[in-house]
């Protein structure tokens, strides 16, 4: 709980220790089934993001049941079997309410190593960081409730936010990752001075080597920003400092609030090349966007 880890871990025997995590959301899209997929998707990351691997999932189920067709929910509710089992998990199961506000996500459990577990708290000086997800979906996703983003912008925020993270946590085990987090609601910043805090370092980011969605960088600047991501960016100004001139809208989507977003990782220098070429073989065009030091620990750096 001190270090904000993404899920609860349960040591079982000296072999095997359980994760298990829950999460669940109003629907973000109008398309029930990539609702769905959108939930599951995200109700999975924090296994991954705890370097483990998903065996079970149980549906939170939410419903307006006298407010709309049954197909409805029939839908979302294939979307995240059909998310569970592409990431090769068994939905045992669930639980319903009647509620005026939909919403759905899933209760996950899932294994790991108890010598393997990443934690918040494992980022250590002189590692780099790596990104696997491009930000802004949710300014991609405030633009697209005002009916103004492209559908080609709502495309790639779908496709960003239905793509397990099951290939990252594969590359985390494979070079010794001991340090991740994912993104989600705090945006990069919250999420990254987490990081920072728990495992003692300070962060220096390269705020131009952050991969940003095509089109999210204009809609940011029509004001299409998120509300939690201005929440986000005021709760943690204590904590940043800046090199060069601060771009607003890039601090803004650095703050973005995410919906399954990437994973966010320490590497050791020697581990970087390897890394990167195992996440493009599996489809995911990672980037380096920092460094952790020993100086300013708590605290991140954006340079521009």
């Amino acid at each position: 709980m001190g270090t904000a880890d993404d899920a609860g871990v349960y040591r079982l025997t000296d072999e095997i220790a359980l994760i298990q995590t829950l999460d669940f959301f109003t629907p973000i899209v109008n398309d029930p089934y990539l609702f769905g997929r959108i939930a599951a998707t995200n109700a999975l990351s924090d296994v991954y993001a705890m370097g483990g691997r998903p065996l079970t999932a149980m549906n939170i189920c939410c419903f307006p049941v006298k407010d709309h067709p049954v197909e409805i929910f029939r839908e979302i509710l294939k979307g995240g079997m059909d998310t569970v089992h592409e990431a090769g998990a068994v939905l045992a199961g669930g639980h319903s309410v009647e509620d005026t506000d939909l919403k759905y996500g899933l209760s996950v459990t899932g294994v790991v190593h108890p010598d393997k577990v990443v934690t918040n708290a494992g980022i250590m000086p002189g590692q780099v960081l790596v990104l696997t997800k491009p930000l802004g979906t949710g300014v991609i996703n405030t633009a697209f409730k005002a009916g103004l983003a492209s559908p080609e912008a709502v495309a790639s925020s779908v496709a960003v936010m239905t793509a397990l993270n099951a290939p990252a946590a594969e590359v985390m085990a494979a070079c010794g990752v001991t340090g991740a987090t994912d993104i989600t609601g705090f945006g990069l910043i919250g999420h990254a001075l987490e990081l920072a805090e728990a495992s003692g370092v300070g962060l220096e980011i390269q705020a131009e080597a952050v991969p940003i969605i095509p089109q999210a960088k204009e809609m940011a600047a029509m004001g299409l920003v998120p509300v939690g991501s201005h929440a986000n960016k005021n709760f943690c100004s204590h904590k940043l400092s800046f090199k060069g001139e601060p771009e607003e809208i890039l601090v803004d989507l650095l703050s973005d609030a995410q919906t399954s977003g990437g994973m966010l990782m320490g590497l050791d220098p020697d581990q970087q090349e390897r890394a990167l070429e195992m996440l493009d073989q599996r489809g995911i065009s990672g980037a380096v966007i920092g460094r952790a030091v020993e100086a300013h620990p708590g605290v991140m750096e954006l340079i521009f």
